[in-house]
């Protein structure tokens, strides 16, 4: 039942942003094209038409690239590799390809549109971090993220979200330099709404995010049965990443990884794309108990 309702609640979240990007389809309409919302939306939803389609089928290879991540053998890599192919053995699941990031900040994330076209990664901070348990429950946790094909309900979710942005931004801009029906008397509510929309479509997408991360916590921690494995990894992740941040990539990819790997704090957590790590950890310890009960 949990996953069912998780599943859920990431559909009612795209049905809003769907619901958002055709307010801001509405917005672009009337006011470029003299009342005519209906081709701003089409418009706009070819746009994201063609994103989506990009990001279905070169997402990965964009993400490994950005990170310089090695695709990994086992003779290359025999611990990583190992304790992949045990997990992908006991879930039932396609090996995945291995790969490795050349940064010491202690991070692992998945990519790839499906179980049978998955890599796992993990950088070279928390290979020498983590021990052989926490490891494995790290690595669990992103093996339930290709399991659940996470990768592409985050790449729908970031380019819907982007979307509207471009969308509200091209409409700022041209309102800015004189484009568009200045007559219309709805003006200022269209300006409302090209400027809060985006807003509300990044909370959604954080909130996407975050729904799918407690989702792989569990299913992670359940694939190798040891719940504390991961609490223990998360604890140490936490720390490892406030000393030693990413220094590449982009911190709108932030949601790939288990911990967010890009410095922030105070009003930042509220945007944050992962879930508060007490509360993380606070599951894992519940799951524990219940398990040893």
């Amino acid at each position: 039942m949990g996953a069912v309702s998780a599943n859920l609640r990431v559909l009612m979240m795209f049905s809003v942003l769907t619901a958002i990007f055709v307010a801001i389809g509405w917005v672009v309409g009337t006011f470029f094209f003299f009342g005519d919302w209906v081709t701003g939306a089409i418009v706009f939803l070819v746009i994201a038409g063609v994103l989506n389609f990009v990001s279905y089928f070169f997402s990965s290879k964009i993400v490994l690239t950005s990170y310089r991540a090695r695709v990994v053998n086992e003779a290359e890599s025999p611990r990583l590799y190992r304790i992949v192919r045990q997990i992908a053995s006991t879930a039932g699941m396609p090996m995945p390809q291995v790969a490795i990031v050349p940064s010491m900040n202690p991070n692992a994330f998945a990519t790839g549109r499906n179980p049978e076209h998955a890599t796992v990664a993990a950088t070279e901070g928390i290979l020498q971090l983590l021990n052989d348990d926490e490891l494995t429950g790290v690595l669990a946790h992103e093996m339930a993220h290709v399991k659940d094909r996470d990768m592409l309900v985050m790449t729908v979710a970031a380019t819907l979200a982007g979307a509207i942005s471009f969308a509200a931004r091209s409409f700022l801009w041209g309102s800015m330099f004189g484009g568009g029906d200045r007559d219309n008397g709805n003006f200022i509510i269209l300006l409302i709404v090209a400027i809060t929309a985006p807003i509300a479509a990044m909370l959604v997408q954080l909130a996407v995010s975050r729904s799918r991360e407690y989702l792989a916590d569990h299913e992670g921690a359940m694939m190798i049965g040891r719940p504390m494995a991961l609490a223990n990894a998360l604890r140490k992740l936490e720390a490892g990443n406030k000393a030693r941040p990413m220094n590449m990539g982009n911190p709108t990819s932030a949601s790939l990884f288990i911990v967010n790997p890009f410095r922030g704090g105070g009003l930042v957590t509220l945007f944050s794309t992962h879930p508060p790590m007490a509360e993380r950890i606070r599951r894992l310890e519940d799951m524990a108990g219940g398990l040893r009960r």
